[in-house]
This record gives C-alpha cells, structure tokens and sequence, in this order.
C-alpha cells in the first residue's frame, strides 16, 4: 500500500522524525509519504549487525528491530502445551501470532486455557497490539474447534434453501467460537471457484460455489458477520485454488493452473472483489503457479500477482499473509527462511510458520532481519507492512 493510504497519525508518526535536512527536502519534492517510510528506517540499511539490537523506528517507540521483525511471524507449536521458548518470545515481544491446529486442541476450553497462558505473556512485553491468535474454522470437516460452529460445510451453506442468511449465520457461529476459544482470526472463508466435482476444493466442500456471484457473495457475507463480531477474515486463496483437480495439493506438491487471463479475472479473482470491497481484513495468497500472471514464481512469491494484481487492480488495502511456509510446492525457492524472505520482498504481510516448530518462526525472523539490514528487503516496504498489521491488531481483542 501506497504511504498516501496511511492514517495521518502514521504519517506524522513517519514525518515528525525526519530530523535530515536532505532527507525532508527529498521526500518532500518527491511527495513525502513514500521516502517518509523509507527514511524512518535509513538505519536499517546502513547499520552493521551489531547495531540491529539498538535500532528502533520512530513509528514504533520502544521497539528494537529484532521486536519489529517479530510483529510479522505467526508461529506454532507441537501437541497441547507450549513450550517455554515460545513463552520467552512472546515475553519478549517477539512474536506476531499464533496458528493453532487439532493437534493443539482437545476442546474449546482447553485452548481457551492455553490462550490466555500466551496473553498472559504477551502482557508482560512492551507490545501493545494483541498478539493475531488464529486458526482455520472454516466449517464441516475443516474446523480445528470440532465443538464450534459452522458444522456446515461452504458447499452445503452454499445449497441452503436462503444461502445468503445460511453464510451470514455460519460467520455469526464461527467468530462465536473463536471467542470462546479466545482468538480473533479466523483463516476463512474460502472463496475459490470450484471447477469440478470432487476437485481439490470440491473434495471436503470447501468451496461455496462454482459460480463466481455466488462463491464471492457468500464468501462476503461469511467475512463480514466474523468482522462485525470482531474476529478478523481471510478470503482465500488469491487468485484462486478452484481450478486444481484433487490431489493437486500444494502443502505436498508444486501445482499449475493454467487458466486464461480472461478465465482468472472474470472466475477466480471475481470472486474476491465483494469482501475486498466489504472491507476484509486479511487475504491469503495460493502456493500454485499461475502462468497468465507469472510463469515462474507461486502466486505469494510474485510481486505481479501481490503488488499489481491483488492491490493494484483490485485495490486491497488490508493485509496479506501466507500460507504454509513450509509447503512442499516452494521446494524449489530454499529454505522456510528463505521463502519468508522472498514472500516479503513480493508484498506479503505476515508470514504463517506453520511446522509446528518454534525453530521455524525464529529462522524466519532471523532472515527478516538479515535482509534489512543488507538491503535485500526494503525498509520501506517492510515499515509500511508492519503499519497495516498494527491497523489491524489494533481493531483487535
């Protein structure tokens, strides 16, 4: 997002400490918002590694880079307890979110129990934003709280006599047990267009509808009753996922979706447009390679498809997040770390480390860190990222 999007308590957040004469000459003569951003951080560019503990934006006050890099990772952890390293991150403000899968939850009591353990030590850390506590409840088979609504699957919401009033009640059920549960992200809806029966979509009923109108209205309607209840939405995954037939899953195998042009925008990308324009919260970005777009990198990776198509032509001010980092379609681009880092560079927001592993977030950290401070990331881009998470953690219990 464009630093003219900013609210004007950030901008003047970013201009109040723009204390070099040159750099306020040129950010002004070049408009102001996006050198702005830029010079806020001119140190992480230019500081040696020893001086990434002692580097703080003004936009930020308080927090050193290794806290700022934090705010941007999602970590998870195996079986039903955290572990203490994780507690210790938080404590140290460290850590953006949470992802909670089944293997992490019995009942809704019990992780509404280990949630406030980990709100508890993010109390004692100078964050202030909540900590994003989320998890995928998207309804029928795909629902980690398997005590909580929607018992609905998209596809079966999506056959309802009233769809439109079954949607809204799903997301009124679904932000319900969240809070039970005492999270407030919710990873759905999905709103890809499913192809064919029994595709990858299609399989376990993800998908509202093979019509566009319909799969980005529900979708909608879904996103918006979660938002107005407080739990923040993720429309997924963009461009699209309805294409891929089943098994064409990209958490174990690189996938190709070769759709026209023409086919993506007017099927799978249109969809999206209602809850983009409602206002959703969060979009998550699809591992699969789309040709028409980019030929070479997975839709997260590509900056064609995150920076000019997803918010350029569609205009999407909210935030981006990844899927899994450690999905096996992105065995070709390196390491979690390294992946991390090119989903940056393409414009994605927050970055979902979802192995169960502690290691993987603190990887994923380290190699933020790392690119800024030798100028692989931009610190602007970076700034503006950490700006539109902190708009929305701040709308947040």
């Amino acid at each position: 997002m464009e630093c003219r999007h900013l609210a004007s308590t950030e901008r003047q957040d970013l201009e109040a400490n723009m204390t070099d004469d040159r750099i306020t000459r040129r950010a002004a003569l070049a408009g102001g918002g996006a050198l702005a951003a830029g010079a806020v951080l001119a140190g992480v560019a230019t500081a040696p590694a020893s001086a990434a503990s002692r580097f703080a934006s003004p936009a930020f006050p308080g927090m050193v880079l290794d806290q700022l890099v934090g705010q941007l990772v999602v970590y998870s952890y195996p079986g039903l307890t955290p572990p203490a390293s994780l507690l210790r991150l938080i404590r140290a403000g460290r850590v953006g979110g949470i992802i909670f899968f089944g293997e992490n939850i019995t009942s809704t009591t019990q992780i509404a129990g280990v949630v406030a353990q980990l709100r508890h030590a993010h109390a004692q850390s100078r964050v202030r934003s909540p900590l994003l506590l989320m998890t995928d409840q998207e309804g029928g088979v795909v629902r980690r709280l398997k005590d909580q609504e929607p018992f609905l699957t998209a596809k079966e919401i999506g056959q309802q006599p009233d769809a439109k009033a079954a949607a809204t009640a799903a997301g009124v059920g679904a932000a319900a047990g969240l809070k039970a549960a005492g999270m407030n992200l919710n990873l759905a809806p999905v709103v890809d267009v499913y192809r064919e029966e029994g595709n990858f979509d299609d399989q376990f009923g993800r998908s509202f509808s093979s019509d566009p109108t319909v799969a980005g209205d529900l979708g909608m309607r879904f996103a918006t009753a979660q938002q107005a209840a407080g739990i923040a939405a993720t429309a997924k995954h963009f461009p699209g996922l309805g294409a891929a037939p089943a098994g064409a899953n990209t958490d174990l195998t690189a996938v190709t979706l070769s759709q026209s042009l023409k086919e993506l925008r007017t099927v799978d990308e249109a969809a999206f447009v209602p809850s983009i324009r409602a206002g959703i919260d969060l979009v998550m970005a699809s591992w699969a390679i789309y040709p028409a777009l980019d030929a070479k990198r997975p839709a997260g990776l590509s900056r064609r498809v995150i920076k000019d198509e997803l918010r350029g032509r569609l205009g999407f001010r909210g935030v981006t997040i990844t899927d899994a980092l450690e999905a096996g379609s992105l065995d070709a681009f390196g390491s979690d770390a390294e992946v991390a880092v090119l989903a940056a560079k393409a414009g994605m927001d927050v970055l979902l480390c979802s192995s169960r592993d502690v290691a993987q977030g603190d990887a994923v950290a380290a190699a933020l860190k790392d690119a800024l401070l030798h100028r692989r990331l931009d610190a602007r881009a970076f700034l503006e990222a950490l700006l539109r998470v902190r708009r929305l953690r701040s709308r947040l219990d």
